[in-house]
């Protein structure tokens, strides 16, 4: 059996994952105007070691191009009104969710 390595527990019984989503800070969602006057959709407060699962995730999810960097999920196109479902989907919290 895997071994967690924050709390020593079997992988199967670990709630860590599930505990970081639950104590993650605010998570903020707007979107913004880059280069060409093209839309992207910014998530900020994902803790970053979920950071690149979770942008794996949404990119896939939301069939768009994106990345993560500087603690920053940048996704391209306006995604503002799936974006809060999806990640409540993942275990995020709704109440930690801010659209704006």
């Amino acid at each position: 059996m895997e071994k967690c390595l924050k709390c020593g527990l079997d992988k199967d019984l670990c709630v860590c994952e599930v505990l970081d989503k639950e104590a993650a800070t605010k998570i903020k969602v707007y979107t913004t105007k880059k280069k060409f006057r093209k839309l992207v959709t910014i998530i900020e407060g994902i803790d970053k070691s979920q950071l690149a699962k979770t942008t794996k995730e949404l990119k896939q999810k939301l069939a768009c191009g994106g990345t993560a960097k500087d603690g920053l999920i940048i996704l391209q196109g306006d995604h503002k009104a799936k974006v809060k479902e999806v990640l409540k989907k993942f275990g995020y919290p709704s109440e930690n969710i801010e659209v704006t």
